[in-house]
């Protein structure tokens, strides 16, 4: 394909277009619907579109936060957290947990959501949530540039210590329904987003060689 059928850019330049698509290149994502506490018991819930699974055994999951938020800063004081999966139906509450509040704003009561104590760490998960993981910090990194440059972002890992599911959501055979959960994927763009279908699955098997 020539050359002239790509759009090419180098991002320390600038990607001039009306908006950065990174993000939509690499998505959709999970959103890392993150709730924590500080040292002193006050509550937080903040989403990040920088979420993932890092690893099975033991299970890691993380999100990477912009700059040192109050959800980076109490998961460092206490290492805890819990992870709650974003629905279609909590879409909207999640949407306002996004709020840049007052530090020491409860989000849980701002959306109207329902805290629920952990099993084994101390942070609250969301009652309305399906899915919920309770997590210790296992590593928060700072970010750095190719050249060595420190940047204001802040990788956290944590290990899946407790896991929480809505019943309904596995099958017969005991098998996770991803689509029956209808979870939210962070797309491009302020405000894009998606969700997903079992018409979209399709099935591929690793080949034998």
């Amino acid at each position: 394909m020539s050359a002239d059928n790509r759009y090419f850019y180098e991002p320390s330049k600038g990607h001039g277009l009306p908006h950065n698509p990174l993000n939509a290149i690499i998505g959709p994502r999970p959103i890392g619907w993150i709730a924590s506490r500080n040292a002193q018991g006050q509550r937080n819930l903040a989403p990040y579109s920088f979420f993932n699974c890092f690893n099975y055994d033991p299970p890691i999951i993380g999100f990477a936060s912009t700059g040192w938020k109050d959800s980076v800063a109490n998961i460092v004081e206490t290492g805890e957290f819990v992870w709650n999966l974003t629905t279609r139906s909590l879409a909207a509450q999640m949407n306002q947990t996004s709020a840049a509040l007052p530090r020491g704003t409860d989000e849980f009561e701002f959306a109207g959501l329902t805290p629920i104590a952990g099993n084994i760490v101390k942070a609250d998960r969301i009652a309305q949530s399906p899915v919920s993981f309770e997590c210790k910090l296992s590593q928060c990194i700072q970010l750095t540039a190719a050249n060595g440059d420190k940047i204001d972002t802040w990788l956290v890992l944590g290990e899946v210590v407790a896991v929480h599911i809505e019943k309904h959501l596995l099958n017969a055979e005991g098998i996770y329904q991803t689509a029956l959960a209808e979870p939210v994927l962070r797309a491009g763009g302020p405000s894009a987003y998606y969700g997903i279908s079992d018409e979209l699955r399709f099935d591929l098997h690793r080949p034998t060689l």
